[in-house]
């Protein structure tokens, strides 16, 4: 297959999109299949040199990277805004044939996907990576919303809970097909009213990413523990949505309930990085606080291994990539219960999902702290982490992309392949079986 991948952001950016998007493209590739990420560019780095700004395929890989422009303005987070229409993926497009589309995201290259989709009758398949509602704040008007006028805060609720569900609705209804991360988010789209056919499609970890090298794990926590008792981590964009100040101030907790000594990593960067050092420095915690900083996806295993627990407080995440990765790791989950959190925490077994309070979350810190509670739950969160595999997970998405190029082929699609999808479609399944 030929396989258009179009996403709003991509490496160096870092977050769980261009992760997956990544992922998605290079096991696809290793099937022998033909992908094209359609990816922003973006600026000079430090030193002067653009990064990542064009990328072929390597030997023995089939995947490549096309950057379109983007504009010139970006979101506090880093994020670029790319422009509703794209001269650089029309271009390809009229160049090249593609088998279907697989859009991340709703705006600017969301409707460039369906543009492009009914152009050239090609089937539009769509993950739903993201909780947009929760990113409201991003948007000038919406930015600092508490401190605004009743009218505004009024305005901020419509667009909430009225406009971007109507938006989502409309667009997942105009693709062929719409790919959950988990369960619970499938069925918020249902009853969103999403009508599309839907498909549970996570993200996965590459095999490397299972095989541990304890001298390194060995080595992080050496540097960050410096003589306290335990170590642990959390992975997120320093950013309202995810939740910080509640997770500083659970530590605080923490810190008054546990007798041994400990140090929380923080992985990340975001706007909110300055105020939340602040804040734990006002809190009495800044010895039990590291920033870390971003750390590259590479090197993350070794920083998990190196801890004995993975503390999340994010309530706005789909899936949860790092829930994941920490599971691989082999260290159980202390978060806090959400979309995506619910899907893959089971209390008492790979760790805990708590309410949104401070008590709760800090007791059960402790309690998977306990000897006799530990070791169960780091067994099990390895066994939870063993249907993630990316390898397995691609075999099931060219399954999936297959039956969407069939369908579109009984209603007569006048846009052709030279491949027999019919024989692709049959070694699909026979793979699928062949992994289980």
């Amino acid at each position: 297959m030929k396989i258009a991948m179009l996403t709003n952001n991509y490496k160096p950016f870092v977050g769980g999109v261009p992760i997956s998007v990544e992922r998605q493209a290079r096991e696809l590739a290793k099937l022998g299949h033909e992908v094209t990420v359609f990816a922003p560019e973006y600026k000079q780095t430090d030193d002067g040199r653009l990064r990542e700004e064009e990328e072929g395929p390597q030997e023995g890989r089939r995947e490549r990277v096309i950057r379109y422009k983007t504009s010139s303005r970006k979101m506090e987070n880093g994020m670029v805004y790319p422009r509703l229409v794209s001269r650089e993926i029309i271009q390809v497009f009229e160049k090249e044939q593609f088998d279907c589309i697989h859009v991340h995201h709703p705006m600017f290259v969301g409707t460039m996907a369906l543009y492009l989709g009914k152009k050239y009758d090609l089937p539009v398949i769509y993950t739903y990576h993201t909780k947009y509602e929760d990113y409201l704040h991003y948007i000038r008007p919406f930015q600092s919303i508490e401190e605004k006028s009743a009218v505004s805060q009024k305005i901020y609720r419509l667009g909430k809970e009225r406009v971007v569900p109507g938006f989502m609705r409309w667009f997942t209804n105009q693709c062929d097909l719409v790919l959950a991360p988990t369960f619970s988010m499938q069925e918020a789209m249902r009853n969103g009213g999403t009508r599309t056919p839907t498909a549970i499609f996570p993200t996965g970890l590459e095999d490397s990413f299972y095989i541990r090298d304890e001298e390194k794990s060995a080595a992080v926590r050496a540097q960050y523990l410096q003589g306290r008792k335990h170590l642990f981590c959390t992975v997120s964009r320093l950013e309202e949505e995810k939740n910080p100040r509640f997770m500083l101030q659970g530590i605080t907790r923490l810190k008054e309930r546990m007798e041994e000594s400990f140090r929380v990593l923080f992985i990340g960067e975001g706007s909110m990085r300055d105020e939340l050092e602040k804040m734990a420095e006002e809190l009495g915690i800044s010895e039990e606080t590291v920033f870390v900083g971003n750390v590259d996806n590479q090197e993350m295993k070794h920083f998990l291994g190196a801890s004995e627990l993975f503390l999340f407080t994010s309530k706005s995440e789909t899936q949860g990539i790092v829930l994941v990765e920490a599971f691989a790791a082999g260290i159980p989950v202390v978060a806090v219960n959400a979309t995506g959190v619910e899907d893959i925490v089971v209390n008492g077994k790979n760790g805990y999902a708590t309410s949104e309070d401070i008590e709760e979350w800090s007791a059960r810190i402790v309690e998977a702290m306990q000897n006799e509670n530990y070791e169960k739950l780091k067994v099990q969160a390895g066994l939870t982490a063993s249907g993630f595999r990316s390898s397995r997970l691609a075999i099931y998405e060219e399954m999936l992309y297959a039956q969407c190029i069939n369908e579109r082929e009984k209603e007569g699609s006048a846009y052709e392949n030279e491949r027999n999808r019919a024989e692709r479609f049959g070694s699909s399944i026979y793979r699928l079986f062949k992994a289980s």
